[in-house]
């Protein structure tokens, strides 16, 4: 492995810790009927007070970010409304999938196909999960248009998502090369009532 592509592990890394902590602050969402009071504490000091939210969803937002960019990572891009499509190429300093090497030869990009496959639910739905992670980055966070047109669905979109670059990674990366997938998972605690 040459120095570009090992010095881009820990920020692979990183991405997948980040979309991991997302996912979490989205399952906490995802059970509230009220958002809830948070109050965040540096040592023993509290510095700041108000409604959880203000902690999930700029939380959720970066994970939609380092998503988008393990997406792509991969191979995968946007194509039309609700479908995947493989990435044309890459900038020359980009760092993708292409760059990495097993047994003499590059891995491949992740196809739409291959993305898809491992899901145990519709197949559609997969899709629009991934895809959703793409438009909300490229139509409502990186940029403001008149063309994001948020899901009734986001929050089921996001988790289905969330979960599945992560595996995606394992499986089409980390495994072929042979390398210890990091430790990205991050557990909460219930609130106690």
């Amino acid at each position: 492995m040459n120095p570009r592509e090992r010095d881009a592990l820990p920020v692979i890394a990183y991405r997948l810790r980040a979309v991991a902590v997302g996912h979490l602050a989205l399952t906490y969402t995802l059970s509230w009927d009220v958002v809830p009071a948070i109050r965040v504490f540096f040592d023993d000091k509290e510095v700041m007070d108000g409604a959880a939210s203000g902690f999930t969803s700029p939380v959720i937002e970066a994970a939609l970010i380092h998503c988008r960019a393990l997406l792509e990572f991969l191979g995968l891009r946007s194509a039309g409304v609700a479908g995947l499509a493989s990435r044309a190429g890459s900038k020359s300093d980009d760092v993708v999938i292409e760059d990495y090497f097993i047994d003499g030869r590059h891995l491949e990009k992740v196809t739409p196909e291959q993305a898809l496959a491992g899901y145990t639910g519709g197949k559609a739905e997969a899709e629009e999960a991934l895809w959703y992670v793409l438009h909300t980055t490229n139509k409502a966070l990186a940029h403001t248009t008149s063309e994001f047109r948020k899901s009734d669905r986001a929050s089921v979109l996001l988790e289905i998502a969330f979960r599945g670059v992560l595996k995606l990674m394992e499986h089409y990366f980390y495994r072929p090369l042979a390398i210890e997938v990091p430790a990205y998972a991050v557990t909460g605690r219930k609130r106690v009532a």
